[in-house]
């Protein structure tokens, strides 16, 4: 093969090309995000309405009815739209295609959103339209508590001053935090007096609304200089000043709200409450949105912590909750662990078949850079680190050893075979008498997975990642046993023909090598006995095998049957049929574990 010898002849080529796979895979292992599982990139968007006061029943005709037939006339790749009315608010979700852009939607559904605004209620605000994926989850919680300090104020510092410091975080979105109280300036109308006054409600809501003013202003040039304008009364900066806004004068006498009403700093009606420690406290929800890393949002979030903190009152308390990195890191630490394990017994196979540490350290070479080039790839296309991938990197990694262990061994084959001829001739004979079946068996291996591709919906999200792990190493194993592996093998298995030649070996791996290879062939040479008597007896031997079947299923059945079959259970277990008496229309009863079941007759 022209690979084969373009190795042997450029040796240090391929040997470079190996320190950068093995550079290039460190960095791809540090900066490719790491999940528990792959991103679910389902095209799905919200689009949420506000009307308070109004009834579901409303919130279903005059809004979300009109909002459906916009966006079927205008939105493009809907596969489904699913709607939700409540008491002031509505939730319209629009499924895409799983081909759609999800960009173009939010775009068009937005376009379609503001135009309709003029067909529905007056007072309609525009609505939220939120992105949804299946991979923004929560994956740390932060729980606010502290002495003296009220719901207000630990809302106030969730949602106005750790929030806003969070977000800077890549990768994070924080929504609106729970429980706690949030500050509102509410205004206590005292009927008794509006009516004494003469008064009603509206006339306080037109004094505040004429009182508290944004106006423009300006500048003024005075001389060399031009100063700022403003107007202070024009809105009131205290609560105190709400109070004494006037309402209306009456024969001389001036009625303020304070006198038919009180202003205070309060909240609104509380919706959710949120205790630690028995405490009222207030919970910040912290989500991964899109391709993010889980470790590095929580690790960006922990390391901003101490820096937060420092801007808050000290008696106010940040507990994280729910960290989803532990689970992250135990997920894939058992994943790696596992894949080691799987790899240190390969390599004690290979040197326990081939005895030789040599082969072993060829053959073990080639499967690092293989996973290390399958990470490599699986960056470069946009996956992550997850359970699926490294799942199928470990389902490779006794598959990976196919390639290079064939090699090794046709290349010790054929030197023993012809010990006169040159290593790099043994070598470019060995590689090229299996370069056709090692190829179709890797293919072959590769088509396995090849449905998986075909997948759709969730499921494709979930196996595909794990379908082109197992490809893309299988692949560079094939490509590596064709390059790395000879060249290795060119200057590693020099050494091992003085073996050969000097008689018995002092090597330790080699003599457990000679004890094993002959222990095996003892076991295949028996082995092989076993199976000619067996062809010769055949009558015989299918009579006993399925006798053997038959007396297991004898033994099995009733055994099963104590816990499963009704007959039984009546007949070995005398308390169940006293019981079965005394209940009244109980045609058949069994027992699983402690609990005794009874069939009742349906008439």
């Amino acid at each position: 093969m022209w690979i084969v010898r373009l190795a042997l002849r450029r040796p240090y080529t391929f040997v470079v090309m190996s320190i950068l796979i093995l550079i290039m895979g460190g960095l791809a292992i540090v900066r490719t995000p790491t999940d528990i599982f792959p991103t679910i990139d389902i095209p799905v968007v919200s689009i949420i309405w506000n009307y308070n006061g109004l009834v579901p029943q409303d919130m279903a005709d005059r809004i979300v009815t009109i909002t459906e037939r916009n966006l079927t006339t205008t939105v493009d790749n809907i596969e489904h739209i699913e709607s939700q009315s409540l008491y002031g608010i509505a939730v319209v979700k629009v499924f895409l295609q799983p081909s759609a852009s999800l960009q173009q939607g939010i775009a068009q559904i937005t376009a379609v959103s503001q135009t309709q605004l003029r067909q529905l209620p007056a007072g309609t605000t525009p609505p939220l339209i939120i992105a949804y994926s299946a991979s923004s989850v929560p994956v740390l919680q932060l729980a606010l508590s502290g002495q003296n300090l009220s719901e207000q104020q630990l809302n106030d510092y969730g949602l106005n001053f750790i929030r806003t410091q969070i977000i800077t975080v890549p990768g994070v979105s924080v929504p609106y935090p729970y429980g706690g109280k949030q500050r509102q300036v509410q205004v206590d109308l005292n009927t008794t007096a509006l009516q004494s006054k003469g008064l009603s409600p509206l006339d306080v809501v037109n004094a505040i609304s004429l009182q508290n003013l944004i106006l423009p202003t300006g500048t003024s040039k005075i001389g060399s200089k031009e100063y700022d304008v403003s107007i202070p009364n024009a809105a009131p900066q205290t609560i105190d000043d709400l109070n004494r806004i006037p309402i209306k004068t009456m024969g001389g006498t001036t009625i303020y709200i304070k006198d038919v009403a009180w202003v205070r700093d309060g909240f609104p009606p509380q919706t959710n409450i949120v205790r630690v420690n028995g405490q009222r406290s207030v919970l910040l929800t912290i989500q991964k949105a899109g391709n993010a890393s889980t470790l590095n949002v929580i690790s960006g979030i922990k390391a901003l912590l101490p820096q937060i903190k420092s801007t808050l009152p000290p008696q106010l308390q940040i507990s994280p909750l729910a960290d989803q990195s532990i689970f992250v890191r135990g997920a894939i630490s058992g994943v790696v662990r596992e894949t080691l394990i799987a790899a240190c017994l390969t390599a004690f196979m290979i040197l326990t078949f081939l005895g030789s540490w040599r082969s072993t350290v060829i053959i073990a070479t080639s499967i690092p850079l293989a996973i290390l080039t399958s990470i490599i790839v699986l960056s470069a296309i946009g996956q992550t680190i997850n359970i699926m991938t490294l799942g199928g990197l470990a389902l490779a990694v006794g598959i990976l050893v196919d390639d290079a262990t064939v090699e090794v061994e046709n290349i010790n084959r054929n030197r023993e075979a012809e010990p006169e001829k040159n290593l790099d001739e043994v070598v470019l004979d060995s590689a090229s008498q299996i370069a056709t079946p090692a190829f179709v068996s890797t293919l072959s291996i590769c088509i396995v997975f090849a449905p998986m591709f075909l997948l759709s919906g969730v499921a494709r999200y979930l196996f595909v990642p794990l379908a082109e792990a197992v490809v893309f190493a299988m692949l560079a194993s094939y490509l590596l046993s064709r390059t790395i592996v000879p060249t290795m093998a060119k200057y590693l298995l020099r050494g091992e023909k003085k073996e050969a030649v000097d008689g018995p070996s002092r090597n330790p791996l080699v003599r457990l090598q000679k004890r094993f290879e002959g222990a095996f062939e003892r076991f295949r040479h028996s082995y092989r006995g076993l199976l000619e008597t067996c062809l010769h007896h055949r009558l015989v031997f299918l009579t006993a095998f399925f006798g053997v079947c038959l007396g297991s299923l004898a033994v099995l059945i009733p055994w099963l049957g104590q816990d499963f079959f009704p007959s039984k259970v009546r007949k070995t277990s005398p308390d169940l049929r006293v019981l079965a008496r005394r209940t009244h229309r109980c045609e058949g009863f069994f027992q699983i574990g402690n609990q005794v079941i009874c069939i009742f007759d349906s008439h």
